[in-house]
């Protein structure tokens, strides 16, 4: 396994994915207590990572929030749960969690599945600007 940092969790993303890199970029804004590092799935860190977890990225084509030792969540569950460290307006998604997995996990499905034709694809993975760089595992 790689050396991660111990005090930070991870999100794991599509990198090629514009709507993906729009959710890191959002994530990084609201990140006020600087709590995640993020790995585009298709770099050499995030494909590590998901081998040591045993995931199938061609069958969990997924945001996966992955806290070292102590446990990993995909797709609304992981959304949910990084959505929980903002303040503001961002308690109101708590909400979601009323509804059962299956449901959220369904919806988020039908956004994944559809998010090239929605939202595009890049050519390859976003390169963080500089003042970013920090928060991108390589």
């Amino acid at each position: 396994m790689i050396d991660l940092p111990k005090n930070k969790k991870i999100i794991l993303f599509d990198g090629v994915c514009n709507l993906c890199n729009n959710a890191v970029l959002k994530v990084i804004k609201y990140d006020y207590n600087n709590a995640f590092l993020f790995a585009a799935l298709q770099s050499e860190t995030g494909k590590k990572i998901t081998n040591h977890l045993g995931i199938d990225i061609t069958k969990i084509d997924s945001i996966i929030l992955y806290e070292q030792g102590v446990s990993y969540d995909i797709k609304s569950t992981a959304a949910l749960k990084v959505m929980n460290t903002f303040g503001g307006f961002w308690k109101l998604s708590q909400l979601l969690w009323v509804f059962p997995v299956g449901f959220r996990d369904f919806v988020y499905d039908y956004i994944a599945k559809n998010r090239y034709s929605w939202f595009g694809k890049k050519e390859s993975c976003m390169i963080p600007t500089p003042a970013l760089k920090a928060k991108f595992l390589k």
